[in-house]
């Protein structure tokens, strides 16, 4: 415990990380419930590996801005505490695998002596809110949207009113109208604009991909700078308190704006100002770090192979908007790299760049501020570290999950396909190296960490079972999705389903007749008259499986018969309710609130009071086993069958005792009133169960 103290000089994080030792020891001494354990070591980045005894730790970089010392630092980590290997995510995280549990405070106290953090990478919370990795730099951005993705990642983390929400909640910013910041599949979308001189963002709201794809709605054309953080507040409040917290399969918040429609959903928005405590939030951009590019000299290069080198500028430059500077492009197969080449990187972009990388959502790497003169020593350089392949973002670059490598869902390998149908791309199709008309994504569940069905041709990992009933690893194919820009997008249809081993033969097919029958359009663009029955016709002769060999019942890089195996998911930190957990956190709650109130920090003293109100009732419910899919179900539901019954008394009723965070300013006095509110409700409550349970 005190090495953590000589680590860390931030007094919050070091409570926080001390907090994880402590549940890691009650949790191995059979104090914590395994449930209750999983949702706290989930809020802080430690997510459960398919393989026992072993975790993955996802690193939160807020749109995915690295600087040198981070990297180096998260390097050391993963040597230290991991297997040396990186895995860039879709969501601009980087995650490490193999990780002892016992030993995850001390890692997370390393990461913060470079103020990177583990807090809220996973679990039902804010997650990382990612843009476009080209903000700062981009030519036809209208400003840059990096201090307020920093601000929004400031402002809600460790912010009790995104905590413990019913499922975790995403949020995208993107740099132009070309939207790489996907905002249309976003629970919240920020696209920035430009408005009578006035900077702002067009706002994007419930988009989601997984098993049901929701397009995002427009919720506001325009909305100013000052505007985003109390929107942002006012939507997250709403969805805590109506959003499913049952069934995970219908609790992200798109299906809370499909049940409540956009007017419904503004309605109940309008309702939560009075509580937000913030009309403005203005964002001082002034504070953000400058960019402070090396004065290096320029470093004599010789290029061998000049065609080589022209290929690789062809596909992996990005102009910049700043003269004189470009940015580069790494292309990073399947996201992972090894801590080897990561110092490396970290060393040559800190004496000859701006000292950062950005990761993208394709989970590459991008360099931003090299001098147009280095380019040749950067080409160089990057060739010694195996980073100089061409296809930087463009057809030979496909985005895949980890799959049944690591993730307790995976169903069939993404890696393995994707690294086959590179393989198919480069030797049989090369002029797609430096083609950007084709998107190909995979996933290794519905779930669709690797996006499949956003993408142009998409691939989710499944099974199929045979006649004699034996199970072979398959792929969904799915055509025709695209982002068109602008917050518009489409989801691609799913059109047949193949032996996982059929997955090159299925993109030959694809990618043959597009080129016969395109005629010059974009292959969404191909897709659109034809449909899913023209491609359903055409690739049915590899949905036979009457004809499956051995061969066909391994999956793409293993060597063993297939076996589908899944685990309990974690990505939404699922949590089985126990009414004495439940006051527990009551209890916990209370404390929280009472010590926010003494830092004056008036907002989240009445959040913490307001859930350990509701947590209260909802452990009697669950004790009757009244369902408790929604805090606003729960408060009315309390109300129904405890104090319209005369089981318990609050005189103006339970609804208008809980809800008087939504009636009144966030202000010191309501503060202290509303926490003492709370304390009696957990009083007389759990007196209630005693006597309950006295009188069974």
């Amino acid at each position: 415990m005190e090495s953590f103290r000589t680590e860390i000089e931030n007094p919050v994080v070091e409570k926080d990380i001390i907090e994880l030792e402590k549940k890691i020891r009650q949790f191995k001494g059979g104090e914590v419930d395994e449930e209750k354990f999983r949702s706290l070591r989930l809020a802080r980045g430690v997510y459960g590996q398919r393989q026992p005894g072993v975790q993955m730790i996802r690193i939160k970089l807020p749109y995915g801005k690295v600087t040198s010392n981070q990297l180096l630092r998260i390097s050391d980590v993963a040597d230290e505490f991991s297997t040396g290997r990186l895995h860039i995510t879709t969501r601009q995280d980087i995650q490490i695998h193999y990780v002892d549990l016992e030993r995850t405070p001390e890692l997370w106290a390393q990461l913060e002596r470079d103020e990177v953090t583990l807090r809220e990478a996973c679990g039902n919370t804010v997650r990382n809110v990612t843009a476009s990795e080209t903000a700062g730099i981009d030519i036809d951005e209208p400003f840059d949207v990096s201090p307020y993705a920093q601000a929004v990642f400031e402002y809600f983390l460790r912010n009790p009113i995104g905590q413990e929400m019913g499922r975790k909640f995403k949020v995208s910013f993107s740099a132009a109208d070309v939207d790489t910041g996907l905002s249309y599949m976003h629970d919240l979308g920020f696209n920035a604009k430009v408005q009578n001189g006035q900077l702002g963002f067009k706002i994007m709201l419930g988009g989601g991909l997984g098993s049901q794809p929701r397009h995002a709605d427009e919720l506001y054309a325009f909305l100013s700078t000052d505007k985003i953080i109390p929107l942002m507040e006012g939507v997250i409040r709403v969805f805590d308190r109506y959003g499913e917290r049952k069934s995970r399969a219908k609790a992200r918040m798109k299906f809370l704006l499909k049940d409540l429609g956009l007017d419904g959903f503004k309605a109940l928005l309008e309702a939560e100002q009075q509580a937000i405590p913030h009309e403005t939030y203005p964002i001082a951009i002034e504070r953000y770090p400058q960019v402070q590019v090396a004065n290096a000299k320029v470093p004599e290069v010789s290029i061998t192979d000049e065609a080589t080198y022209k290929a690789w500028k062809l596909t992996n430059i990005i102009p910049q908007k700043q003269k004189g500077f470009v940015a580069i492009g790494v292309k990073v197969l399947l996201g992972d790299f090894y801590t080897d080449k990561a110092r490396e990187l970290a060393h040559l972009v800190q004496n000859y760049a701006a000292g950062e990388v950005r990761l993208s959502l394709r989970q590459n790497i991008l360099i931003p501020f090299v001098k147009e003169e280095l380019v040749p020593f950067f080409y160089q350089e990057l060739q010694k570290l195996d980073f100089a392949e061409p296809g930087y973002n463009k057809a030979l670059d496909i985005t895949a999950c980890p799959g049944t490598d690591t993730c307790n869902l995976g169903i069939a390998s993404s890696t393995g396909i994707a690294a086959e149908l590179e393989r198919v791309i480069k030797a049989e199709y090369p002029e797609y190296i430096s083609n950007p008309d084709v998107v190909i994504k995979i996933s290794g569940c519905m779930n669709a960490c690797g996006q499949h069905n956003m993408a142009n041709i998409g691939f989710q990992g499944m099974s199929i079972r045979t006649k004699d009933k034996l199970v072979a690893p398959a792929l969904q194919v799915l055509l025709g999705g695209g982002n068109f820009g602008d917050g518009k997008g489409k989801f691609a249809d799913k059109v047949v389903k193949i032996p996982s081993k059929r997955g090159p033969e299925a993109l030959r097919l694809i990618l043959d007749d597009f080129k016969a029958t395109r005629h010059g359009s974009s292959l969404a663009d191909y897709y659109e008259p034809k449909g899913d029955h023209y491609f359903y016709e055409f690739l049915k002769p590899l949905t036979q499986i009457d004809n499956l060999t051995a061969e066909d019942f391994i999956d793409w890089g293993n060597n063993k018969k297939y076996e589908k195996a899944i685990g309990v998911g974690e990505c939404a930190g699922v949590i089985v309710d126990l009414v004495a957990t439940l006051f527990l956190e009551s209890q916990e709650k209370i404390e929280h609130a009472a010590e926010a109130l003494s830092e004056g920090k008036w907002a989240a003293s009445i959040y913490y009071a307001y859930q350990s109100i509701v947590n209260s009732a909802k452990a009697l419910l669950t004790a009757e086993k009244v369902k408790t899919n929604t805090h606003a179900s729960i408060i009315k539901d309390f109300d129904r069958l405890y104090v319209e019954t005369g089981k318990i008394d609050f005189p103006e009723g339970f609804e208008v005792l809980a809800l008087q965070l939504n009636q009144n300013k966030p202000t010191e006095e309501f503060a202290t009133r509303y926490l003492a509110d709370a304390k009696k409700v957990l009083v007389r409550l759990e007196a209630f169960r005693k006597l309950e349970l006295e009188h069974a």
